[in-house]
């Protein structure tokens, strides 16, 4: 049985607490987001992978399959 990929993610600005959901990209990692609150250029945090897996509501689609993301 396959679990669904979910592509939609909301990420936080951990310096403003802004919030806006965004599409995933299946095929690459996102490693830099401009905030649109604070303009704050947002990297991943030691360990992560991406964006999302550090500051998003669901962790990227590489990492709900279980695999390595970007390696």
């Amino acid at each position: 049985m396959t679990t669904e990929l979910i592509l939609q993610s909301t990420l936080t600005c951990p310096h403003c607490g802004h919030q806006v959901t965004e599409t995933m990209p299946t095929d690459a990692c996102q490693f830099f987001y401009d905030c649109a609150g604070c303009g704050e250029l947002l990297r991943p945090k030691a360990g992560d992978c991406c964006v999302f897996c550090s500051y998003g509501s669901v962790p990227c689609p590489p990492i709900q399959q279980q695999k390595s993301c970007c390696g």
